[in-house]
């Protein structure tokens, strides 16, 4: 990946919908290159996916919250049920598996509290030890960007 590569990459990660033409342009290279290299880095997996991200709040979905889960089950029978459940909830839009004292972190929004606690319901299906959730009162910083 040479600084084309990664000059195309932020264009794309500020603004997605940028035409080939556009991004060529402001890289310095042809259309034709430019393509050739969205195309490649698509191919190679490091563009995942093309996206218009959405303003929660003015959706209806003015509550984010961090849920941490802790399981006394440390097994692949558990590990793949609550892989299914946290799939299957709408509203949590990330998961993951940490090491130390918290065994997974959840992001999610909703609408409000009763929200949260339909969420919270669909969740403990997955038998849980401990769940903990954590409001968001303000949200300070918020970016998709990589550091390229």
């Amino acid at each position: 990946m040479d600084s084309q590569d990664k000059k195309l990459l932020r264009l794309l990660q500020q603004d997605a919908s940028l035409s080939v033409a556009d991004l060529a342009d402001t890289v310095g290279i042809s259309k034709s290159a430019c393509w050739r290299r969205i195309q490649k880095l698509e191919e190679a997996g490091v563009i995942k996916q093309r996206v218009t991200l959405l303003d929660p709040a003015k959706l209806g979905l003015g509550l984010t919250v961090f849920v941490t889960v802790r399981t006394n089950q440390h097994n692949a029978d558990w590990a793949e049920n609550f892989n299914k459940v946290v799939q299957d909830v709408e509203g949590v839009l990330e998961v993951y598996r940490l090491g130390g004292q918290i065994d997974y972190l959840l992001k999610a929004v909703v609408a409000d509290m009763p929200g949260y606690d339909r969420l919270y319901q669909q969740l403990i299906a997955a038998d849980l030890f401990d769940v903990t959730a954590s409001f968001v009162m303000e949200e300070i910083k918020t970016t998709t960007m990589l550091p390229i």
